[in-house]
């Protein structure tokens, strides 16, 4: 039996999440299109520096309804990695649009602008990165050669709520729109869920109808209002209830503890794993740069074979990893629409070498040794094995 079993994650929670969900039950009324909604998107809002914030019943919706808003059309193309949860993607593809996938950089994993500029036509609509991890992308280059190309840029922020950039900025204060997730693994979470934040008054308006029916209802009044309400476009049912943005508004208010643990057990994580030959750990932040280590991915360049057999000694150990990400225009899906291997060398290469292991808020000492020296026996065991290529260069 293993020692301990460790999760890839654990929700961080407390009572005070069990509280604001259980007021919201015992009122017994507004269990949808209650204050709590308006008051998490405020709250969200604020949090980021933004003037809107919209709730969604998840980042995928989220990223569905950005495309909807934005008009995105059937012969638009998006641009966006395939080193990504495949929501991304696939928002091009919910609306008729291209994805058109670019190579992402070896240091953030977030998009290369330099191949960005090579994949633009006349027909990109959009442009939309992801902050891989927790780390800021490479961002505000991003937005320069959106605003050249006169493109929409979206920040799929699913990962990174709370991260800053070098200029001392939140992550979704660049994009004409951002995305968030709140689905269980996130930094904050609240089971399922999704938000979209921007500063352009129109897209808001424009989110708000999409949401819920295509009806004009800003205000949540429908149930408590004898007026009519108009119905102005094609929309959809995809509120996030009151139960939900309760929990939200809760989570948000310890989002800044969150974020000091998951530091903590990364910069633990880092200064153990140094001492681990063959592997590389994540991008050392740039002065001003604030990861939030939603994910902690190490890399074993050159050697995918020992990557796999570090993944197979770990989960007979009890502890859990994952992939993140499978290069999403190598699913079985995306072939079917023409997309193939060799596409994206950069890519398809990172992705057979990286590793993401646990990393949680509550993550302890043990946990983290336990980890760590599971790595270590893993690499010497395939080491005896004849399995190991040489040592990589490090990046530091």
């Amino acid at each position: 039996m293993p020692k301990l079993k460790v999760p890839l994650y654990k929700v961080f929670w407390d009572e005070d999440d069990v509280d604001a969900v259980t007021r919201v039950i015992r009122r017994g009324s507004y269990w949808t299109l209650g204050p709590e909604v308006r008051e998490f998107e405020k709250k969200l809002a604020e949090y980021i520096g933004v003037e809107y914030a919209v709730t969604f019943n998840s980042g995928t919706s989220a990223l569905h309804a950005v495309m909807l808003a934005l008009g995105v059309k059937p012969g638009d193309e998006v641009i966006v990695p395939s080193f990504t949860f495949i929501a991304t993607a696939n928002s091009a593809l919910f609306v008729g649009a291209k994805p058109v996938f670019a190579e992402i950089e070896e240091e953030r994993y977030g998009l290369d602008p330099a191949d960005v500029v090579e994949r633009i036509t006349p027909r990109t609509k959009v442009l939309m990165p992801i902050h891989y991890g927790g780390m800021p992308a490479r961002i505000k280059e991003l937005r320069e050669i959106a605003e050249d190309y006169g493109i929409f840029l979206v920040e799929d922020m699913a990962e990174s709520l709370g991260a800053i950039t070098e200029e001392g900025v939140k992550v979704g204060n660049y994009g004409d729109a951002a995305i968030i997730s709140f689905c269980g693994n996130k930094v904050i979470t609240t089971g399922e869920g999704g938000a979209v934040v921007t500063n352009d008054k129109r897209l808001y308006k424009k989110l708000l109808l999409v949401r819920s029916h295509g009806r004009l209802d800003y205000h949540g009044k429908y149930f408590t209002s004898p007026e009519s309400f108009d119905y102005i476009t094609l929309g959809y049912n995809w509120r996030m209830s009151s139960i939900t943005a309760a929990l939200g508004i809760t989570q948000l208010n310890k989002i800044e503890k969150a974020i000091e643990l998951r530091r903590r057990v990364a910069k633990e994580y880092e200064q153990r794993l140094r001492k681990v030959a063959d592997i590389i750990r994540p991008f050392i932040e740039p002065p001003g740069v604030r990861a939030v280590y939603q994910m902690y991915t190490i890399r074993f360049v050159d050697n995918p074979s020992l990557r796999d057999a570090v993944r197979r000694h770990l989960a007979q150990k009890g502890i859990t990893t994952k992939v993140y990400f499978e290069p999403i225009h190598l699913t079985k899906l995306y072939r079917s629409l023409g997309y193939k291997p060799g596409l994206l060398p950069r890519t398809e290469k990172i992705s057979k070498e990286v590793l993401t292991i646990p990393i949680y808020p509550s993550m302890t000492r043990e946990e983290i040794d336990y980890v760590v020296n599971s790595i270590a026996e893993a690499i010497q065991a395939a080491k005896s094995l004849g399995r190991v290529n040489a040592q990589p260069e490090s990046r530091y």
